[in-house]
């Protein structure tokens, strides 16, 4: 079984997470980790083509198969959803013109994968992301470590579908099932 290359992106204005892991089987291995930055005094405009260009020099260097990417959830900082959606449709446009398929998943999908809690603390994805790539620290910043979250989650998903020939096998893995078919439950009663 060939192992998948997949793309991890924690959308932010001011750092966005860039995380690329190879997974075969269940075991992801760090190919690259880099939080691409822009100051929040420049104009709107050039912070989205700082990041742009950051993303699209990650997806050019490493050839994701997949890239995946944290879905956008409401919060009550607008300023903070509006960066976000900004940093994500970049993203998706940077993905349909490289014809690379994307998943959106929620932070609770993503939790529920590495951790086996939906509701784990960024400390604890952290530490789960070290432990699962096998390094000496937790990846900081913190969007560092969920990128690499992002990407291992979607790996697992996409080696572990049934029509890829695998099955959900582990606890964290059972649990990131159920947390991604609530969160299907709830958007088909939206």
């Amino acid at each position: 079984m060939a192992s998948v290359r997949v793309l991890g992106v924690d959308p932010g204005l001011t750092r966005c997470g860039v995380g690329v892991v190879d997974v075969e089987r269940r075991t992801p291995t760090l190919v690259h980790v880099e939080v691409v930055r822009s100051a929040a005094e420049d104009p709107i405009e050039l912070r989205l083509l700082r990041i742009a260009r950051g993303v699209e020099a990650a997806i050019d260097l490493h050839r994701p198969d997949a890239i995946a990417l944290e879905r956008v959830f409401a919060q009550a900082n607008l300023r903070s959803v509006m960066g976000v959606a900004q940093i994500s449709g970049i993203v998706l446009r940077a993905a349909a013109e490289r014809e690379i398929p994307v998943s959106l998943l929620t932070p609770t999908e993503v939790k529920a994968a590495v951790t086996g809690y939906g509701a784990a603390d960024k400390r604890q994805v952290g530490e789960m992301v070290r432990r699962l790539l096998r390094l000496d620290a937790a990846p900081k910043p913190a969007d560092a470590a969920d990128a690499l979250a992002i990407a291992i989650a979607e790996g697992w998903r996409t080696r572990m579908a049934p029509s890829a020939g695998g099955s959900v096998t582990t606890p964290a893995q059972r649990a990131w099932a159920a947390a991604e078919s609530a969160a299907r439950s709830g958007r088909a009663r939206r």
